[in-house]
Formats: C-alpha cells, sequence, structure tokens
C-alpha cells in the first residue's frame, strides 16, 4: 500500500452550515479499514496569516485580545487571514498595519503549517517582519485591541510557560527562536 494514497472513501458530502468565514461539511465515508462512518471538516475562506515584528533592539510586539470560542483572553502575534485568491504577503504586510500599525520594509517568510488538520483545512503562513517603522492601528471593528512591545527572549517563554496558546503565535515564536538561535 502507497502510504501517500487516500484510503479514505468519500461517499456523500453536504454543507451543514456556511457564513462569510467558514463552511462545515458533513461527510459519509469510508474508513481506512473499510468501515462506514462520518466525518465533518471545517473550510475556511481565508488563509490564516501569521507575523513576528522585531525592532532593531530584539523587541517583538504581541497583540492582546479577548477571544470569543475560548472565552478567554489571548496574547498573540499580529495575525489575521488572507482571503482565497489573494497575495499573502500582501495580507500579512495589512494585518501588521492595522493591528499595530506597523509598516515593516524587509520580509521573510519563515513557514506553512495547518493548524488543526483533523477537524480543518485550515492553512497558515508566517512570517517575520524587520526594519520597521511605528505609523497608527487601524483594527477591525470585532478587535479590541492592546498591544505589547516586549523582548523575543520574553515571548518566548510566554510560550513555553503557557501564557501564549495560540497555535499560529506559538509555531511563529518558536521557529523564529530556532531561526535566531535563541
Amino acid at each position: 500500500m502507497n502510504s501517500t494514497e487516500n484510503p479514505w472513501k468519500t461517499l456523500s458530502s453536504t454543507v451543514a452550515y456556511e457564513n462569510p468565514w467558514i463552511k462545515i461539511r458533513h461527510e459519509e465515508v469510508l474508513t481506512p479499514s473499510d468501515t462506514p462512518g462520518i466525518y465533518g471538516v471545517v473550510s475556511f475562506k481565508n488563509k490564516a496569516v501569521a507575523v513576528v515584528p522585531l525592532d532593531a533592539d530584539g523587541y517583538t510586539y504581541l497583540v492582546g485580545q479577548y477571544r470569543y470560542p475560548l472565552e478567554e483572553y489571548s496574547w498573540e502575534v499580529p495575525e489575521g487571514g488572507s482571503p482565497l485568491g489573494t497575495d499573502v504577503l500582501d495580507s500579512a504586510k495589512r494585518e501588521l498595519a492595522e493591528e499595530t500599525g506597523l509598516i515593516a520594509t524587509k520580509w521573510t517568510k519563515i513557514g506553512r503549517i495547518h493548524t488543526s488538520n483533523s477537524a480543518t483545512d485550515e492553512e497558515g503562513f508566517i512570517y517575520i517582519a524587520e526594519e520597521l517603522q511605528q505609523g497608527d492601528h487601524a483594527p477591525e471593528e470585532t478587535e479590541q485591541l492592546q498591544i505589547k512591545r516586549v523582548l523575543l527572549t520574553d515571548a518566548i517563554n510566554m510560550v513555553m510557560n503557557g501564557e501564549i496558546t495560540d497555535a499560529l503565535s506559538v509555531c511563529a515564536l518558536l521557529m523564529v527562536a530556532r531561526l535566531k538561535q535563541l
């Protein structure tokens, strides 16, 4: 058996719910062991983008906001969505400016991740933004944000002690730590 071939068989697929951001499919399937089963798939209408802004003094910028689905406050790197069919880097630049007011002249793509591949097809892209200049931020109407400038090493410690739990932020900060050999 070729391990890269799809062992699942989709028998039927119906859209159970849809809004401007997500679509949820209910699928009747045959499992890899050829038994009947069901699968629910959440498809996002955006690609996820995360940005680790780094200034010349070794600081990064975190964004804090209350996350409705979790019912708790969350510290994260600047992040958001890139509508399907649009340039992901342009979306990363827009999100950084909207959430922090920062404009960067140097951008480096450092990763691609799947945020929760057992239930969603969401794909995320991670960037480092450097050579920063401060401008005005303009959060979306659904965002009530705090911005915190912290040493990159302190942000990594926040990941390691569970203060930062957002998947994109954890991946982004740990990837940057590895790249910067921290």
